[in-house]
């Protein structure tokens, strides 16, 4: 199962490649890993079709599948591997925390992180409340990725929110001068602002003091008027 996916990923996305937007994905991406040039729209029907043609019928196939697309060298290689992953739902739980755990640490960039922790870790934790002990050590860890990624882990849950964890994971990093965490808690409460607005304003209110001057302006683009903006 797992070398013929791997077979036709790269060759789907050889075949589609565009030299020009590969130089200015990687630009973009301020990276050294290659890339084909095949933006989205292109890449969904190769994630659609690995996902209908090569089932995994067991937790450990699909953890091999995932991790086999994911080691390739290509950047899209890795973008197809994520959509794999999201793909699969029933596999989307308590079980693939390692596995998630290491496509953060190894992704170490924004744009891989953050469609692991907005569109995997998020569905984990929402659907299984116990899975938020081994995020809770996230949020404490020395990997920067790791902790972006449990600031994150809420993104788009609107109702199914853990209003508390929320804020305290942001009141627990909000010292850290690390942009890509204090980018990471803006994030965060301006999309919970969306959905609980007077909590957020009030979150903002009691740690004005506390948060980065980035974490605020990101956190009350939407809630100025409620912090007194």
């Amino acid at each position: 199962m797992t070398l013929p996916a791997v077979r036709y990923a790269r060759e789907a996305l050889a075949a589609a490649a565009d030299p020009e937007k590969a130089a200015g994905m990687q630009a973009y991406m301020k990276t050294d890993m290659p890339f084909y040039g095949v933006q989205k729209p292109g890449r969904v029907p190769v994630i659609r079709h690995i996902v209908r043609t090569w089932p995994p019928a067991d937790q450990r196939e699909y953890e091999e599948l995932v991790l086999a697309l994911w080691c390739q060298p290509h950047r899209e290689e890795k973008y197809v591997a994520l959509g794999v992953a999201r793909g699969h739902a029933r596999f989307i739980t308590p079980a693939s925390l390692p596995l998630y755990r290491r496509l953060v640490t190894e992704g170490a960039w924004w744009d891989l992180v953050d469609e692991v922790a907005t569109r995997l870790v998020r569905r984990v934790v929402v659907a299984h409340p116990e899975a938020w002990a081994e995020i809770d050590r996230w949020i404490e860890d020395s990997d920067m990725w790791l902790r972006r990624a449990a600031i994150l882990s809420q993104i788009g849950a609107k109702d199914a929110t853990d209003a508390g964890r929320l804020f305290d994971y942001c009141r627990r990093r909000m010292h850290e001068r690390e942009f890509f965490i204090r980018k990471a808690i803006g994030w965060a409460l301006r999309e919970y602002s969306k959905t609980d607005p007077g909590a957020v304003a009030g979150f903002v209110r009691e740690h004005r003091d506390g948060l980065s001057g980035l974490s605020y302006r990101e956190a009350t683009k939407h809630i100025g008027h409620l912090v007194g903006e």
